[in-house]
């Protein structure tokens, strides 16, 4: 007993100092991606990408390797998680039947196109998978999510990669773009929200597009949004299923151990439900909501520390041709369902 007793305490410590110095690196990434996205703006997430690039070199030092490793796997878990409590389930009786549907049919839609456009390039389905994943939810976060239910071997960590860098590209220019397909085409509140919310990545670009145009269709839009949000549950929860088998094939002891419905996803229905009973209260969805995004941010930056653009440079051109073509997709589908909606 004495000498466990003295033992634990000195493997808990040994167990921090190990992933400490590489958490702490992610960590002053993701502060210094927030700094210039707050002070400068565009997407900070894009931001910890590129910098976490830029520090390709420590990740294989022997200091900051478990911390990248944990950074990279443990926290976007906990960041999916939480975004439990910005979805209610009135969320979904406030869309309509209509709008509900064109969602889901977004989401299925894009993967499924994704899927087929990838086959045709001759790009790896998981690519296909995440990309489409990506655009047809919600960006990053689902690319994150989606990617932690994949053999975790190094070919999906540069899927995974070059599908974020894609994505906050493509959400940034759409965020730009799409308020003036609004304007031209003179959708009204409800038409402009939907197809703002329905088509663009990124939860921040839909409420920054949005709400160029006005505080209604901002509104509007980020509730279209949200749903496409809880759309990530039960297509994560899919792909659980479908690559179980993948991941304990490639040598995944972490997934022989795994639920067969991961904890993170428990939490985040959890969430959504304690929510929807208005049990949560304001300041602590807002502070479980910054946690998310810090997770995120500082996850997406340890992805971006394990990769290098030579990596991704032997992608090819073909990925970007994969992401550019989803994203012309939805925004086309989710047009078309406006124009439908006036018949």
């Amino acid at each position: 007993m004495t000498t466990k007793t003295i033992r634990m305490p000195r493997v808990m410590f040994n167990d921090i100092s190990l992933v400490l110095p590489g958490f702490l690196l992610c960590i002053v990434i993701a502060a210094a991606a927030s700094f210039v996205s707050d002070h400068y703006g565009g997407p900070k997430f894009l931001y910890a990408l590129l910098i976490g690039i830029a520090f390709h070199f420590l990740s294989d030092n022997h200091k900051c390797k478990a911390g990248i490793e944990m950074s990279a796997k443990k926290l976007v878990r906990i960041g999916v998680a939480l975004l439990g409590v910005r979805i209610a389930v009135s969320d979904v009786s406030d869309l309509g039947a209509v709008g509900v549907g064109a969602l889901v049919g977004a989401v299925v839609l894009t993967i499924s196109f994704s899927l087929l456009l990838a086959r045709m390039l001759k790009l790896p389905p998981m690519l296909g998978l995440l990309s489409g994943g990506a655009t047809g939810i919600c960006g990053i976060s689902a690319a994150m999510a989606i990617s932690s239910t994949l053999p975790q071997n190094r070919d999906n960590e540069h899927y995974t990669l070059l599908t974020a860098i894609g994505v906050a590209t493509f959400s940034t220019v759409a965020m730009v773009l799409y308020p003036l397909v609004v304007t031209t085409s003179g959708l009204t509140i409800a038409e402009a929200g939907l197809f703002l919310g329905g088509s663009i990545h990124d939860v921040a670009q839909v409420v920054g597009a949005g709400f160029m145009i006005s505080p209604e269709v901002g509104d509007a839009a980020t509730l279209a949004k949200m749903f496409r949000v809880a759309m990530l549950m039960p297509v994560v929860v899919l792909f659980v299923f479908m690559f179980r088998k993948d991941r304990e094939k490639f040598g995944d002891a972490e997934a022989q151990k795994q639920p067969i419905v991961p904890l993170f996803l428990v939490v985040f229905i959890g969430l959504v439900v304690l929510n929807s009973f208005g049990w949560i209260s304001a300041d602590a969805a807002n502070l479980s909501s910054d946690i998310s995004k810090w997770c995120l941010v500082i996850s997406i930056a340890a992805l971006g520390v394990k990769t290098s653009f030579e990596k991704l440079s032997e992608l090819g051109w073909k990925p970007v041709i994969l992401l550019m073509g989803n994203a012309v997709f939805i925004a086309t589908y989710m047009l078309c369902i406006v124009y439908l909606g006036r018949m």
